[in-house]
């Protein structure tokens, strides 16, 4: 296939990688800055087979995505911060009942409606404890366009191969940058497709999971098999139950099927780690700015790396703690008033200082910013 560069868009790389891992459902509501994805799944959906519906708010477009991927179909649905907010019960919902799927918030300045128009990474916690209860969570952050097409496919193999809802943490400043990329042949992306059970009748124990094993194969609906689903704690039928053994059972698997599974789960990626005595931690967009800064840093003689979690959650602290021996000292940079920097500081606690960069006014972190606290960090 010939390839071709074109000039993309973070929010209209995320709509083609999804229709390139094989999302046919959208249900959305419009809220800036994530709107170029709903109008482009409205217009390219049709195109390929698949279904676009704009739903009366947030809370109901959680709920048909999770409708139209008990079906079978891969769905997704974008938001922004309040909209985020607004879907967490529907997504507890799909964590409880295994229901795979794909959310992307495109953050802005908050809270409330804040500045909805400007750069802001204050979902960083939420993607974590948005919903209530103990609850496996994946959520992967991407920094650049051609990274957003790949990174949207990989949260969808993720999600169909661990049954679970994935969030898509990006943010202003990827979702509306316009870069030209090489987009890949979509015959060579490796896609993964969920498993589904194969024998038939009604009320099979569709939740069973053999011993060591961690992810249900179930069929979809209306593929021949008659199940219940619900957002209660349930036994291996699908049925509720007080049972506590049963109960605790449930749970720990959710939590252990993301939990044992982080090296095939987690991603980072690493700049000049190898030597450096200062690490930059930082996530999303923000590590375009952090990236030259760190290569300024490099010319002017400090030996300064980049950390930055491509997987945000989990977050990847054994990665980070194999290169606190060679630190001194860690700035993290985040585009708010401090939430990853709390996760950084867990890790390194009693080994590493931990400095921090943030902003919330509405505008971007530039790289003279980070080169500025790098100089007031040195050691």
């Amino acid at each position: 296939m010939e390839r071709k560069r074109v000039l993309m868009q973070g929010n209209e790389a995320c709509v083609e990688g999804a229709i390139a891992a094989g999302m046919r459902f959208y249900a959305g509501y419009p809220i800036t800055p994530s709107t170029e994805i709903a109008e482009l799944c409205a217009l390219r959906l049709p195109q390929v087979g698949g279904r676009f519906i704009q739903m009366e708010d947030e809370l109901a477009s959680m709920a048909a995505v999770l409708g139209a991927s008990a079906t079978g179909v891969k769905a997704m649905t974008a938001t922004s911060g309040p909209g985020f907010s607004l879907k967490q019960e529907n997504i507890g919902y799909g964590c409880m009942a295994e229901i795979p799927c794909v959310i992307v918030d495109v953050q802005r300045s908050g809270p409330s409606t804040g500045l909805p128009t400007s750069p802001s990474q204050g979902d960083y916690m939420q993607a974590r404890w948005g919903t209530h209860g103990d609850h496996p969570v994946i959520a992967l952050s991407p920094s650049s366009v051609l990274e957003t097409y790949k990174l949207i496919v990989r949260a969808f193999n993720l999600s169909e191969k661990y049954r679970t809802p994935v969030i898509f943490l990006m943010d202003e400043i990827v979702g509306h940058m316009r870069e030209g990329v090489e987009l890949p042949d979509p015959n060579d992306l490796i896609i993964n497709k969920r498993h589904i059970s194969y024998h038939d009748g009604a009320n099979k124990q569709c939740y069973y999971v053999p011993e060591g094993k961690y992810v249900p194969a179930m069929k979809p609906f209306g593929q021949g098999e008659r199940y219940n689903i619900t957002g209660l704690a349930h036994d291996v039928s699908g049925f509720p139950t007080n049972d506590p053994a049963v109960a605790e059972a449930l749970y720990t698997r959710l939590m252990e099927k993301i939990d044992r599974n982080l090296d095939d789960i987690i991603r980072t990626e690493q700049v000049f780690m190898d030597d450096a005595d200062t690490a930059v931690v930082c996530f999303g967009g923000t590590a375009r700015a952090a990236m030259s800064a760190v290569l300024q840093a490099r010319e002017a003689g400090m030996k300064v790396g980049m950390f930055r979690p491509i997987t945000v959650w989990p977050f990847p602290e054994k990665q980070l703690r194999e290169r606190l021996p060679g630190l001194k000292r860690i700035l993290t940079v985040e585009h708010n008033y401090g939430q990853m920097v709390l996760e950084v500081r867990r890790v390194a606690e009693g080994k590493v200082p931990v400095d921090f960069l943030g902003r919330l006014d509405g505008t971007v972190i530039s790289p003279d910013d980070i080169l500025g606290a790098l100089r007031r960090t040195e050691v």
